[in-house]
């Protein structure tokens, strides 16, 4: 067609907001009210992938970091080193378990836990504090996606 497009008549277009949400909306899954928030197919599954995903990445960065922290950081006791390890595998096990709601608490406390370990070496507290500005994003995203 290369003239102007034409508009659909008033039997074409949906009646009213319900119509205008239903034609929206795809598979019946959505919560009572038929409005979804988000606009994601299953947004409970799309927050406990970022969840997920944080909590990994945070696990993967912790164990990469301890060689980097003994060569440029200065002496890394075998009390950071243990801090650090203990913290990745508990990311890793919280990773997995994002589909509990108390792991997102879980999540804010491995947070606390690794600026808390800042005392053992001053590193740890700069990674405690990305990693906490991180967490804090995905919790917002969370909940704006949920409400």
């Amino acid at each position: 067609m290369t003239g102007p497009q034409q508009r659909p008549t008033g039997a074409e277009q949906p009646a009213g907001p319900e119509q205008a949400a239903g034609s929206e909306q795809a598979g019946g899954s959505d919560p009572v009210g038929g409005v979804r928030r988000s606009g994601l197919r299953n947004p409970d599954k799309a927050v406990r992938g970022l969840g997920a995903g944080t909590m990994s990445l945070e696990a993967l960065v912790l164990l990469l970091a301890i060689q980097p922290i003994r060569v440029v950081g200065g002496d890394l006791s075998g009390a950071a080193i243990g801090a650090i390890v203990a913290l990745a595998v508990a990311c890793v096990v919280l990773a997995g378990m994002m589909r509990r709601p108390w792991a997102w608490h879980a999540g804010t406390v491995i947070q606390g836990l690794l600026l808390l370990s800042g005392l053992l070496h001053w590193s740890l507290f700069a990674l405690g504090v990305m990693f906490a500005l991180v967490w804090a994003y995905a919790l917002h995203v969370r909940r704006v996606i949920l409400g």
